[in-house]
């Protein structure tokens, strides 16, 4: 399978593989003096990270989020957000973001600093953030293990405005860390994560045993092995993991080799048989059965509507899978 997201050695590298987790940075905004700005939210899953001074955050639907510099807001499936920072007693300045500038100037000077752009992911990523994240996500770089974000929301910031030569990749590659840094901090520090995939990834009890599913999902694992590796009684295990992912371990892991199938099935060429067997199968009738259970269409049927339609294919799996709820 492409890029073999299953032999990660750990299990957040492996989901960020498989959604396909990418972050992009738009634009900026540099102001001065109040000021004020609404705009509506194309992506899913739309950051405003904050480089220098204060921005209030608010999105529609929730509380307004007060973020100052270092802090990252991640705006889950809303609509339109409003962007401002008004003193008491003052007159702000209202303007209106450009699509097309990638660095937007109000004002003389830049008192207030911020980056704005979404984490892209592929259906099954937007299906299990939406689930997994509040509606405003709002990540301090006053958290314990959270002040690379400051350095890097600073190191984009320069990227783009420093006219420098290759620019554009660094600024690609640290937004991929950036976005990494907000959802470790994220998973370090909740107190409460919805029962699913980032549930999971919480506990650090049950981490092993994720881990090891996640490197070797072919493998005949048995309940008893897995409670070994995460040091627990077979039922303690049992208990937790339900508790932890929503399912028993055993069904987590028949939803983590079908979405491993869904996008080797999109993306590779090797036969149903082929995948069958790799993902522990022990047979291509069996592996089938399985995938046509879960995903509601049979693999070769999934393969083919798959790459007719890209775009569509896997919200039409996301919207019938079985495995998908299990997982989120």
């Amino acid at each position: 399978m492409r890029d073999r997201p299953e032999l990660a050695r750990d299990p957040l590298s492996a989901v960020l593989r498989l959604v396909e987790a990418r972050g992009v940075v738009s634009g900026g905004l540099a102001a001065a003096g109040a000021w004020t700005t609404s705009a509506d939210i194309a992506e899913p899953l739309k950051f405003i990270a904050v480089v220098r001074g204060r921005v209030r955050v608010q999105p529609d639907g929730v509380t307004p989020v007060h973020a100052t510099a270092g802090d990252v807001v991640i705006l889950n499936h809303r609509r339109r957000v409003t962007l401002s920072n008004v003193p008491d007693g003052a007159v702000p300045v209202a303007f209106e973001l450009s699509a097309i500038e990638p660095l937007v100037r109000v004002g003389d000077g830049e008192q207030d600093v911020m980056l704005g752009g979404h984490i892209g992911v592929n259906e099954v990523g937007r299906q299990l953030l939406r689930t997994a994240l509040p509606p405003a996500l709002h990540v301090r770089a006053t958290a314990a293990d959270a002040s690379e974000l400051h350095d890097l929301a600073s190191r984009i910031y320069r990227e783009m405005t420093a006219d420098r030569i290759g620019s554009d990749f660094a600024v690609a590659q640290l937004a991929q860390l950036l976005v990494l840094a907000v959802l470790r901090t994220h998973l370090d520090r909740a107190d409460s994560v919805p029962p699913g995939l980032l549930g999971l990834l919480t506990d650090e009890q049950l981490r092993p045993a994720a881990a090891a599913m996640h490197a070797d999902p072919g493998r005949p694992w048995q309940l008893t092995e897995l409670a070994r590796i995460a040091a627990m009684s077979r039922t303690s295990f049992a208990e937790r993991f339900r508790a932890a992912a929503g399912v028993p371990p055993m069904t987590y892991l028949s939803s983590w080799r079908i979405l491993l199938a869904q996008r080797a099935l999109r993306d590779a060429d090797m036969t149903v048989g082929a995948l069958a067997y790799e993902l522990g199968y022990a047979a291509e009738s069996a592996f089938s059965n399985a995938f046509k259970r879960e995903v509601g269409m049979s693999p070769l049927h999934y393969r083919r509507a798959a790459r007719a339609r890209p775009d569509q294919s896997s919200s039409s799996w996301a919207a019938t899978s079985s495995g998908m709820s299990m997982l989120v």
